[in-house]
This record gives structure tokens, C-alpha cells and sequence, in this order.
């Protein structure tokens, strides 16, 4: 197996924060790594790295190959070389780049980087924007391709498709781990329960130690205080105190040295850290929003159209009090036409009177950003600071986080923001449309737990196969204008 690139001693610095310290990797020829880690770790960096397009600020990178990279989101460009049998395949014609939608551009990066003639393929997010018949489609595609593939992804399911090992970036550093992302999360689950159990063997232990010495030293203390007693009553028999003086003295030596001996087996025991426990929300519902109609989204032969264009079409259906209802479907098929026809109580759908709606949409960025986290988070709240800090700690905001102004984060912690604010609001029906947007892969984790122990109802849009799996109470696509359950 060819070596095509090895990487020594890569360092690189941020406004003196250091991003990258790796020691050594390698990429070998057919190799197929899905690259994970939280959002700022470094992912998007390294690959640049490997690919010589950012410098490192230390460090020694061999290349023996030649690679095919596949961006974030960029607008424009030169199409290149493209093989449009293929693009058309992935639902791109001879158009003009400027005119692209995110999902067009991103399935023609794609196409050029499977029809070059590379040693490897480096995709950073290769799956945002597509629907999910173009996310198989690229999962068959990549089935075929025999290069090397190292792959930035937040989707579960294309991880588990087309990869067979993972390098999990944290703290600047690349942990191994074979197999696909479920192998990964297995193996970092029974890590997490040998460390649980190995620091309670340690506190267990360090307490019976810290017993046994106070013990030891008590017995001590108290000879010690008998002695001084019985030489008050015998101190006119010099003989008699002097040999009793030596026993006592002798067993008050051998309990202070147990004593210390123990000190010292604490000591050798080191400080061990606890392991990094999860902090869970409970949600709750106030009697004032609760609702009584099994089915408090009704649509009853609904019809929507643009222009000359049908987009629903006598479409019915009910969603259920407390359910979580995925939406799925192709791109431009009516999901999100059919969350606003919700909010907005359009002819044909018919809302519990009791309903209160909070929506999510797609690019909510609008916000006042001179507020401080914790302040835009009590907005319309009735959680506890706590509960409230917890459900942010979930997503990945640290304690210092919490007290920033809005206007210094990124547009990736805005969207979890917005998430955690629309969970913890004084609704009991949420519309969502692609949560899992901008989301990195423990917030992921954190957010189907999340929906899944939301008290209301919730109706969301998602092309994520793994989350619509482990939430989803019932699935609806939308084709040929109707809407159809499928689970």
C-alpha cells in the first residue's frame, strides 16, 4: 500500500493559540478516514494543511500523490474540467456558477473532484445542501472510488457508509479509532465507562486511605492525651512514668508512621480527573400551554401554489399531540412551503386554539447582537439558569461562553443559540427546519436527546438519516405534490 502523504511534527498557531500539535500521521493509498471534532477544533485547517494551501507553523509534511479537494460553501468559480454525465446524475446541467443554489454548487464540486484523475479526495462537509437522494448518490459514487478519501463530515450516516477508520481532532491532537462512526461512538462510550469505573476505584481507594490515616492519627492523638494524664498522676514515681513513657511513646511512633505511610499511598494514587459527564435537561410543560386535542395540526385538503406552479395539491394529514414528525422529500419539493403554511395558519390547516408555535428556520441569524448570551437566553424563558446553562454546555458553549455578546459569535454558534432558544421557549409546538444545520457531532448527539425528551410537539425538516431515525415518531416525504407517511 503506497504512502502518499506523511505529515511530522505539525504545529500551527492562532493569535498564539495553538490549533494543531501533531507528532506524526500517515495517508495511505485506498485509505477512507472520516475526520471529526467540535466546531473550531481544527478540522477544516489540517486538511488545508495536508493539501500545502495553508502553511504550517511547524512541522514537515511529505506529499507522494496528488488530491482533489472539495471546499465549504463558495460561491462562484471555474467550473473546470467536469464529466456532466455525472453532474447531471448529481442534478447539475451547463449552468451559469453564479446563478447555483448551495445545493447545485456543492453537487458540482462533487462531480469535479469524482471525475479527476487524483490519488485522493479531501471534502470538507461534502453532504451540505444535499437532499437525500443526493446524499446516496454520492454514498454509491464514492462506493466505487479506489483512491484515498479524507472526509470532514457531521452526517452519521454518510460516515458510516464510506469510511473505515477515524481520526477524532481535540485539543490539537489526532486519537485513532477503526471502523465507521458508530464503531467510533462505541468505542468512545466503553472508554467512557472504563474511565468511570477506574475513577471510582480511585475515589473509593482514596477515601479508605484518608479513613484509615485520620483513624490512625486519632488513636495517636488519644495515647498522646492518656500519656500526659497518667504522668500528672505519677509524676512522683520516675521509674514507674519512665517505662510506661517508652511503651506508650513506641506506640505512638508506629501509629504516626501507618499514618504517613498511607499519606504516601495517597500521594503515589496521583490526582486522577473525573471523566466528563453529559448535564441533562428535563423539560417541562406549564398547565397554561397545555394541549388537549389529540391532533392539534390538522391539514385538510390543502393546496398551494406559486404562480403557475402547483406545489401541493389536496393534501391531507394529521400530526399528532406530543409527536415527532420528519419531513422529508428532494430539494424544492414543498417542506419548508409547508412549515410556513403552519405558521402562518393558511387556508386548509387547522391549529389547536391553545397552540403556541415557536419556528426554526434554515438561516436564523437575525437577532439583537448587542445582548449577552445568557441575557437573548432568559428572553421568553421560564428555565432556571442551570437548566439553561446545561442545555448550552450540551451544545458546546463553555461557562465562559455564556457571558459573551452575540455580536462575537460565529455564524455556527448563533444557529445552536437559536436551537437552544426555540427549545427552552414558552412554546408547546416547535416547526424546525434543518436543526442539525452548522452543527458539529457531540451537538449532534446533544440534540437528538434533546428532541427526543422535548415535552411538545415538534414537526421538523431534516435530510439527516440518522436523526430522523432516533427521533422521528412517525416520517412524511413530499412527491408529486402530495404529502405520504412512510413510517
Amino acid at each position: 500500500m503506497s504512502l502518499l502523504i506523511k505529515a511530522k511534527e505539525i504545529v500551527v498557531e492562532y493569535s498564539g493559540r495553538e490549533v494543531l500539535d501533531i507528532e506524526h500521521l500517515e495517508l495511505y493509498e485506498y485509505d477512507r478516514i472520516g475526520l471529526v471534532g467540535a466546531n473550531g477544533a481544527g478540522k477544516s485547517t489540517l486538511l488545508r494543511v495536508l493539501l500545502g494551501e495553508m502553511p504550517e507553523s511547524y512541522g514537515k509534511v511529505v506529499r507522494n500523490g496528488s488530491f482533489a479537494y472539495i471546499p465549504q460553501m463558495e460561491q462562484g468559480g471555474d467550473q473546470g474540467e467536469v464529466d456532466y454525465a455525472l453532474a447531471g446524475k448529481l442534478g447539475i446541467n451547463r449552468i451559469d456558477a453564479d446563478q447555483m443554489s448551495g445545493g447545485q454548487e456543492t453537487r458540482l464540486k462533487i462531480a469535479k473532484a469524482l471525475s479527476s484523475s487524483v490519488h485522493g479526495i479531501f471534502a470538507d462537509e461534502p453532504t451540505s445542501h444535499l437532499d437525500s437522494e443526493g446524499i446516496h448518490f454520492l454514498i454509491h459514487q464514492l462506493s466505487f472510488y479506489t483512491g484515498a478519501l479524507l472526509v470532514i463530515s457531521h452526517d452519521r450516516y454518510f460516515l458510516d457508509q464510506v469510511v473505515d477508520k477515524i481520526w477524532e481532532l481535540k485539543d490539537g491532537k489526532i486519537t485513532e479509532y477503526w471502523g465507521g462512526y458508530s464503531d467510533y461512538l462505541a468505542q468512545k462510550n466503553e472508554t467512557q465507562k472504563k474511565q468511570e469505573i477506574q475513577y471510582q476505584q480511585y475515589v473509593n481507594e482514596r477515601e479508605r486511605l484518608e479513613k484509615a490515616m485520620s483513624e490512625k492519627r486519632n488513636q495517636a492523638r488519644k495515647i498522646d492525651q492518656k500519656e500526659k494524664g497518667a504522668a500528672r498522676k505519677n509524676n512522683s514515681d520516675h521509674g514507674g512514668r519512665l517505662a510506661h513513657q517508652k511503651s506508650v511513646g513506641s506506640k505512638q511512633k508506629k501509629l504516626h508512621q501507618a499514618a504517613k505511610n498511607m499519606e504516601q499511598r495517597i500521594e503515589a494514587l496521583g490526582d486522577v480527573q473525573a471523566p466528563e459527564v453529559n448535564r441533562t435537561i428535563h423539560f417541562r410543560q406549564s398547565q397554561a400551554l397545555g394541549l388537549h386535542n389529540p391532533f392539534p395540526i390538522i391539514g385538510k385538503e390543502m393546496n398551494k401554489t406559486y404562480g403557475d406552479a402547483v406545489i401541493l395539491e389536496d393534501v391531507s394529514f394529521q400530526f399528532p399531540l406530543g409527536g415527532k414528525i420528519a419531513l422529508t422529500g428532494a430539494n424544492g419539493a414543498g417542506k419548508t412551503t409547508l412549515l410556513n403554511m403552519i405558521l402562518n395558519r393558511e387556508q386548509g390547516i387547522i391549529i389547536s386554539p391553545r397552540a403556541e408555535i415557536g419556528y426554526l428556520a434554515q438561516h436564523a441569524y437575525t437577532l439583537d447582537r448587542h445582548q449577552v448570551v445568557m441575557e437573548f437566553m432568559q428572553e421568553n424563558c421560564d428555565y432556571q439558569v442551570s437548566e439553561i446553562r446545561a442545555v448550552l454546555a450540551s451544545l458546546g458553549f463553555s461557562q465562559h461562553d455564556v457571558r459573551k455578546p452575540l455580536a462575537v459569535l460565529s455564524g455556527g454558534e448563533i444557529m445552536k443559540l437559536q436551537l437552544a432558544k426555540v427549545l427552552l421557549g414558552r412554546y408547546n409546538i416547535l416547526l424546525m427546519d434543518e436543526p442539525s444545520n452548522f452543527l458539529d457531532l457531540p451537538a449532534m448527539e446533544a440534540l437528538e436527546h434533546l428532541m427526543k425528551s422535548y415535552a411538545g410537539t415538534i414537526v421538523f425538516i431534516s435530510h439527516d438519516t440518522r436523526l430522523v431515525e432516533n427521533v422521528a415518531d412517525q416520517v412524511y416525504t413530499i412527491e408529486n405534490k402530495q404529502i405520504v407517511r412512510i413510517r
